[in-house]
């Protein structure tokens, strides 16, 4: 076989059944390898492996028809999008030094996903690189969420997306769909682990939380809703207009619970979280928790892929009255 011209195109006949019906594709495809390196690799005795890709050749909706995959069984390769062009766009979009490797070509994602999703449909890439498919997503009209744990989520993702947005895209399918820029999306980060342990095994609130992602995320996992006072120091969520919530990491002693009672008065309730409380104490207007027992159990514990949807705002001028009841760590 070294001697003659290997075939540099392979072309199988595939049968797919389907319920009752089979329906039949010609598959085409180009070798891996060149005739050359096919050559080398047959003179040097390595065995040729011809494998056959499975694939689903109908999407079928809830109530719909079955849609024919035929974007993907019917485009010969060189027709299709090649590592070279999505390299191409990647340059075009970040420079040739700050190019992503090894991206996927914005015409292999649209024939994906043209095959087996409608307009509005809802697209996952847990795994998103580049963002080619968030992309293409949104220039086809889809709803899109893409996951990413790299730095390249900053500097390739949201870059890409807000070029996207603004039709500063020039390439990959742009002008082949019509796109003109438009849309948005949001950007969300997760919060460290809320909940660690100490050098005893003892949980600990985490001391990468500052004062405010805290009052945040305990405001959270409680069901209120954040929204700190400007006037009164001790409301930093509510539930209701007249229900509140007040997180804090001191210890609060009989004197300081029953002050604050006062502070709220009896046409309101509070919710107070904090390190510790003197237990004695009964105030009618207030519910007191300890902090990290009124989290620990709505919290994984020991685990840091749970969003708390926290954001790092500014901190607030002190009062010096108020420095007792101070959110400081």
């Amino acid at each position: 076989m070294s001697g003659g011209n290997i075939v540099t195109r392979l072309i199988t006949d595939v049968t797919i059944e389907n319920g009752t019906n089979k329906n039949s594709f010609i598959l085409e495809g180009e070798w891996r390898y060149s005739q050359k390196k096919l050559d080398a690799l047959i003179s040097a005795g390595e065995a040729l492996v011809i494998s056959k890709i499975p694939f689903r050749p109908n999407h079928i909706k809830d109530g719909g028809a079955p849609k024919k995959m035929k974007n993907l069984l019917s485009i010969a390769h060189y027709k299709m999008a090649t590592n070279e062009d999505a390299t191409a766009e990647s340059e075009a979009l970040f420079g040739h030094e700050e190019a992503f490797e090894n991206p996927k070509p914005e015409l292999l994602i649209e024939t994906l996903l043209g095959a087996v999703t409608d307009p509005g449909d809802l697209v996952l890439d847990s795994f998103l690189g580049s963002g080619t498919t968030a992309a293409v997503a949104h220039k086809m009209g889809r709803r899109w969420i893409g996951v990413e744990l790299g730095d390249h989520c900053y500097t390739h993702c949201k870059v890409r997306l807000d070029k996207v947005i603004d039709g500063e895209d020039p390439g990959g399918i742009t002008k082949s769909v019509g796109w003109k820029g438009g849309g948005g999306y949001r950007f969300y980060e997760l919060a460290p682990t809320l909940i660690t342990k100490d050098q005893w095994g003892q949980p600990i609130i985490n001391s990468e939380f500052n004062p405010e992602m805290l009052a945040e995320a305990v405001c959270k996992l409680e069901g209120f809703t954040y929204a700190p006072s400007e006037s009164e120091y001790f409301i930093h969520g509510k539930s209701t207009e007249r229900d509140f919530i007040y997180v804090t990491t001191n210890y609060l002693k009989a004197e300081h619970l029953r002050a604050l009672g006062e502070l709220v008065g009896p046409e309101r309730s509070l919710l107070v979280c904090c390190r510790g409380f003197d237990s004695g104490v009964k105030v009618p207007n207030l519910t007191v928790k300890k902090i990290p027992k009124a989290v620990l159990d709505k919290c994984e514990y020991g685990h840091d892929d749970y969003s708390l949807n926290v954001s790092n705002l500014p901190m607030a001028a002190k009062d010096p009255v108020q420095d007792e009841f101070d959110l400081g760590m």
